[in-house]
């Protein structure tokens, strides 16, 4: 991989994290474009580190959210800050289930295989359409008030995060959509979202990290800076990274509006050219 390479899929990332339209799934579009040919482990291991620059780009964009939630836990008080950590923890176990049982076949999905990116990717247009006329049919609209997220709501929204671990399957998308099915706030459970993540992604970043400091692990080249490359690695991240800062603001702004169903159209068209052309 060279860095225009990088910096390529470091802008993807960056765009798509945070967009409902699968930030994995365009990785693997992507890759396939430039003709990269990588291991599912090298891919994923690569892939991670891009999600670990938006995952920051999370913190900087909801710095004056965040911050309050980490006094209040770390300093244990009894307030709703730590509530709400407590929520994003439990919403957390259903992928942390999927990542330790199932990591070496996940790693098999990430193999540039189109025809499972391009059915996710229509899976996530479903969803965001279901979500969207649902809410706003005159059948339910009458009848949704929307609410703060609960602690079973929180569990439902982390298996929708779970499952989204497909290629091709949007994290942002299948949470967002089913936290307004289940009826809470679209802004609420945006940026409930956006903080759901952070947990697993710098959780499996730092054991990355790990690895790729093992001296047995260098010498055997499995590490993501042996196969991608130092450079190519460091313009991947801070592109991801800057890109994911603007994506972040402008996705919580579409949520407000409740525009997210447009994405569906584009989801259901690159979809379909990933099934025809797999």
């Amino acid at each position: 991989m060279d860095t225009l390479q990088a910096l390529i899929l470091g802008v993807v990332q960056g765009l798509a994290e945070y967009l409902p339209i699968s930030s994995s799934g365009h990785l693997e579009i992507m890759k396939d474009l430039l003709g990269l040919d990588m291991s599912g482990a090298d891919s994923l291991e690569f892939d991670l580190m891009l999600h670990v620059a938006t995952v920051l780009s999370t913190i900087v964009v909801l710095w004056k959210e965040f911050v309050p939630l980490c006094q209040s836990f770390f300093t244990l008080k009894n307030d709703s800050n730590t509530i709400y950590v407590l929520k994003i923890l439990v919403s957390c176990i259903p992928v942390a289930i999927v990542g330790f049982c199932f990591k070496d076949w996940i790693e098999t999905l990430f193999e540039s295989n189109l025809l499972i990116v391009g059915i996710c990717l229509c899976v996530t247009a479903a969803l965001l359409t279901f979500s969207y006329f649902f809410r706003t049919s005159p059948l339910t609209a009458k009848s949704y008030k929307p609410r703060d997220i609960t602690w079973l709501d929180a569990i439902i929204i982390g298996c929708a995060q779970a499952v989204a671990v497909l290629p091709g399957l949007s994290r942002s998308g299948s949470t967002i959509a089913t936290g307004v099915l289940i009826g809470d706030k679209r802004e609420k459970v945006a940026q409930f979202s956006f903080f759901m993540v952070i947990i697993p992604i710098l959780g499996e970043g730092l054991l990355d990290l790990k690895d790729m400091l093992m001296p047995a692990v260098e010498a055997t080249e499995t590490a993501a800076s042996a196969a991608v490359g130092f450079i190519p690695l460091i313009v991947g991240f801070v592109a991801s990274f800057i890109v994911g800062c603007l994506a972040c603001k402008w996705m919580l702004e579409l949520v407000k509006k409740g525009k997210l169903v447009w994405f569906a159209l584009y989801c259901v068209i690159v979809g379909a050219l990933c099934i025809i052309f797999s």
